[in-house]
This record gives C-alpha cells, sequence and structure tokens, in this order.
C-alpha cells in the first residue's frame, strides 16, 4: 500500500501526474553505488508510473542490477510545487511501443516529427519501465510564493 504524505490527497497527487506534462527525475543506483538520475517522459496509470526507454539504455542495466528508484515530478515555475518519492521499478519490452507512443502523444502530441520517426524505428527495441511507487511526498509553494498583487 501507498503512503501518501505531504500537502495534497491521493486524489491530487494522481491529478497533478495526469496533469503536469514535465519529465520524471528518475534516481537508480550504478553497480559502484553511487547515485544517478536520469529525466524520463512517464505517464501515470493504475496508480503506477510509466516510462519507455531504449532496451540498449544503461538505465536499464542498471535497473536490473537494482530496482529500487526514488523520483521527482515538480515544476520548474513559481509557484514550486510537486511531488517526490520512492519505489520499485520493473521492466518487460514494451510491445508494440504502446508506453513510448502514449508517451509521444502526451509529450509531443502525436507522432508526426523527425523524434518520433526515430524513437518509432523499427530496429529500435523499447524498454517498459513500471514504477510502483511505496511512499509518495507532495509539496506545494503556491501560498507563501504568491506575489502581494495575487492576494
Amino acid at each position: 500500500m501507498v503512503e501518501f504524505r505531504g500537502a495534497w490527497t491521493e486524489d491530487e497527487v494522481a491529478e497533478f501526474f495526469r496533469d503536469a506534462t514535465i519529465p520524471i527525475r528518475l534516481a537508480v543506483r550504478r553497480p559502484d553505488g553511487t547515485p544517478w538520475v536520469v529525466p524520463l517522459w512517464y505517464r501515470y496509470r493504475d496508480g503506477r508510473l510509466e516510462c519507455a526507454t531504449s532496451a540498449d539504455a544503461t538505465l536499464v542495466s542498471f535497473l536490473r542490477a537494482d530496482s529500487e528508484v526514488a523520483f521527482d515530478v515538480s515544476t520548474n515555475e513559481i509557484p514550486y510545487r510537486g511531488v517526490r518519492g520512492y519505489g520499485s521499478a520493473s521492466l518487460s519490452p514494451d510491445e508494440d511501443k504502446a508506453v513510448l507512443r502514449s508517451l509521444l502523444e502526451r509529450y509531443l502530441e502525436g507522432t508526426d516529427s523527425p523524434l518520433a520517426e526515430r524513437l518509432l524505428d523499427d530496429e529500435r527495441d523499447e524498454v517498459h519501465i513500471r514504477i510502483e511507487p511505496h511512499t509518495v511526498f507532495s509539496w506545494d509553494y503556491s501560498n507563501r510564493m504568491r506575489t502581494e498583487t495575487d492576494r
């Protein structure tokens, strides 16, 4: 069961994840134990965060060695707000690149671009990363960062 802490309810966290089209910052451990952070596109479905990446990405080898992850999805504009947490990741083939296609629709609003064409190339194998959150912490600095004219 996921533990939710912080400013938002579970439903508000889910709404933020669904509405925010900013990359997730995924933290993993390298084989030598040092941390490594990777920004990825994500989607939120059924209480999980889902990403896709190339099957030969270094990240995939790190996750195969250690499935524990930390994550952050937060705004880059004032007022700052977001969600961070930790959990575990699992890997599976992205059959027919379904997750990747969904992410291209979410972030690029379609698959009609040179980037999408390159990512969807038949020669490229894709991996589905499914992140099962264990603890989620939300924060929202909207009230304390409002300007006097906003009040």
